[in-house]
């Protein structure tokens, strides 16, 4: 299920990664929310050639809205279907450019561990001056949000996504409270390509940089660990500025006791998964985590 709003610049490419995938989509929604540009256009050229690509369109609202108007533009494309026809749902954007075997590797992987409820591989996008791939750095403990490839038990069982801008954060956790595994993996076969860098789409990156910065707060992130994942991505570009504005959207919200997500339990669980996160590593974590999966 794709949300997708003035996608003329990637769309095409992005379909044509999946129509050359090893193993194709049994069903492909594509909500357009309320595009202005071509990409309705492209979208309908699309459909007409293949059945199994259906097309819903939406009003057009006045501009693009990250977090609940995704999640709100997934619901659209996701309450059109019978979900447990399907072994599994992904939530996809429309500005990736995915390999070949990119669905077929995470389905094998599912298949070896059946504790695994949501994956993904890692996104990169492609620096302007340098020409080089630069990876977007994200947790190995998620799947990344523009891609989230589900069980659809896990799914259904966690209650599918919040309709927040933490929405990608909050449903890797709730996943770990239930007893399921969430992960990413950085192998050459899942590697894929972000066409437009992560937190750039709406009113530039810095702006997603604060954005991102208010999710973690509503979320429920405590704030050393907050302190500690913005010093790390003051290691990103944009160098130093994207980790302090990301701070400065934490403690703005923090300050002005900004609404949190209301759900204490997990809240609890997030701060101490986090907390072992901060005295042992994410890596010791997720393996510790793994382990008592495994009694």
């Amino acid at each position: 299920i794709s949300p997708c709003r003035d996608e003329q610049d990637y769309c095409s490419l992005c379909i044509e990664s999946v129509l050359a995938q090893s193993i194709l989509p049994a069903l492909w929604v594509i909500v357009d929310d309320g595009s202005t540009d071509r990409t309705p256009e492209i979208l309908a050229s699309y459909a007409d050639r293949f059945e199994w690509i259906q097309i819903i369109r939406r009003d057009d609202r006045g501009d693009r809205a990250v977090g609940p108007g995704v999640i709100d533009a997934f619901y659209a494309g996701y309450d059109t279907i019978n979900s447990t026809d399907f072994d599994f749902i992904c939530k996809f954007d429309l500005d990736l450019d995915i390999p070949e075997t990119y669905f077929a590797e995470l389905m094998t992987r599912m298949a070896a561990n059946p504790r695994l409820g949501t994956c993904s591989g890692k996104p990169y996008y492609v620096d302007e001056k340098s020409g080089k791939l630069i990876s977007e750095k994200c947790g190995n403990e998620m799947s990344v949000g523009m891609t989230k490839f589900y069980r659809t038990d896990c799914f259904i069982e966690m209650g599918g996504f919040v309709r927040e801008v933490m929405w990608d954060g909050i449903d890797c956790h709730r996943c770990r409270m239930l007893g399921w595994l969430a992960c990413s993996w950085d192998s050459p076969e899942l590697q894929f390509i972000h066409l437009r860098p992560m937190g750039s789409s709406q009113q530039g990156i810095m702006t997603g940089r604060m954005r991102h910065g208010y999710g973690q707060y509503y979320m429920g992130t405590g704030l050393l660990f907050m302190m500690a994942s913005a010093a790390f991505r003051m290691s990103r570009p944009p160098l130093i500025s994207g980790g302090l504005a990301m701070l400065f959207g934490y403690l703005r919200s923090y300050y002005r006791r900004e609404e949190r997500y209301n759900d204490l339990k997990f809240r609890r669980f997030l701060r101490a998964y986090q907390w072992h996160c901060l005295l042992h590593g994410k890596q010791r974590t997720m393996e510790a985590y793994h382990n008592d999966l495994r009694k």
